[in-house]
């Protein structure tokens, strides 16, 4: 009777719940939470913190070049930059690479990324600051610097439901 009982509210939850992707990829928390920025450099060399974004919704990605999930989704990461960028938005991949900037450059050249910047931390102090315990770790950041929300695994940023997500942030509703 139990065994029944599970399965048919298993096949419900499967008809009424609808595809991952239809979803917004973030749960948002209320209240955004503070965050810690631990220093990181850009393609050309400059110290930057979380700070340097102000004023900005970030979508900031932990990822390396040896991680298989990371660099499946560096692509709708560059869509999605290519497609929101700008003064009210930026992605900020920070690579966590042993190889430093250098092997963010080279793995962008490789699999033609075009829109991203360019962003290398070190290992440790990126997630121990960010708290990331997985990779890629995803955060989704308010113009003030505070965390909205996280999400770890790839996802498909360039999807309608991603950019439905952000497109609201940026607008404040």
């Amino acid at each position: 009777m139990q065994r029944r009982m599970f399965l048919k509210s298993s096949i419900a939850t499967a008809l009424v719940a609808g595809p991952a992707y239809a979803r917004a990829p973030i749960a948002l928390q209320d209240p955004p939470q503070p965050l810690l920025s631990p220093p990181f450099q850009d393609g050309d060399g400059r110290k930057l913190k979380l700070s340097d974004f102000a004023g900005r919704v970030v979508l900031l990605n932990v990822w390396a070049t040896w991680c298989p999930p990371c660099r499946e989704e560096m692509p709708a990461l560059d869509a999605l930059q290519g497609r929101l960028g700008g003064s009210d938005f930026a992605v900020v991949p920070i690579s966590i690479d042993a190889g430093g900037i250098d092997a963010v450059g080279r793995f962008y050249d490789e699999i033609g990324i075009r829109t991203l910047g360019r962003y290398w931390g070190e290992d440790l102090r990126v997630k121990l600051a960010f708290a990331v315990f997985g990779l890629p770790t995803s955060l989704l950041i308010d113009r003030n610097g505070m965390e909205l929300g996280r999400v770890s695994g790839p996802v498909k940023w360039d999807g309608d439901a991603a950019v439905r997500q952000i497109t609201r942030v940026i607008a404040g509703t």
